[in-house]
């Protein structure tokens, strides 16, 4: 998979959302947004070997600007791989009733190696698709795919992807 294509997903549909339903009035408008806490578990794949797994918790802020939302995140890997990151959300939520969702997230954050591969550079963009089913206004679930490189920061960028289910648990 291409490093970036997870990137240009996320760029794409938010700034798509954004242009057609927010800059009629003010383009990067701040709003309300539910606030949500995210657990996510998933198979770690390297150079497309399974190499362990991994456990991510997010959390949503609760605001929107235009149609990304603001979440910071962090993971272990059971190589005891640690990431740390902040970004932005975008999600089909905001523009449809259906309980059916796809969503997108670009994040860059800190990657710290412990025993497992070397990525490259310290500074990891995490991106990620994902589709599930939200039940009412407290919480979904979902399946995803995420990609982590260092967008070629440094010579050495094999990349890393995690595939998984999200539990999401939605405050208010």
């Amino acid at each position: 998979m291409a490093d970036s294509t997870f990137a240009w997903i996320f760029i794409i549909v938010s700034a798509t959302d954004t242009y057609l339903n927010d800059c009629q009035s003010d383009c990067f408008q701040q709003s309300e947004a539910p606030a949500r806490i995210h657990v996510q578990y998933g198979d770690t794949y390297f150079q497309e070997e399974v190499i362990g797994d991994e456990v991510f918790i997010s959390y949503d802020l609760p605001k929107r600007i235009g149609a990304v939302q603001p979440t910071v995140g962090a993971s272990l890997t059971s190589n005891n791989d640690l990431w740390l990151g902040a970004g932005a959300k975008w999600s089909s939520e905001r523009i449809s009733d259906s309980p059916i969702f796809i969503e997108a997230s670009l994040m860059p954050g800190l990657y710290i190696q412990d025993e497992g591969p070397d990525l490259g550079f310290p500074l990891q963009w995490r991106g990620s698709v994902g589709a599930g089913v939200k039940f009412g206004d407290m919480g979904s679930l979902s399946v995803f795919l995420d990609h982590r490189s260092n967008a070629d920061l440094s010579e050495v960028n094999p990349g890393l992807e995690t595939v998984g289910v999200r539990l999401s648990y939605q405050f208010d």
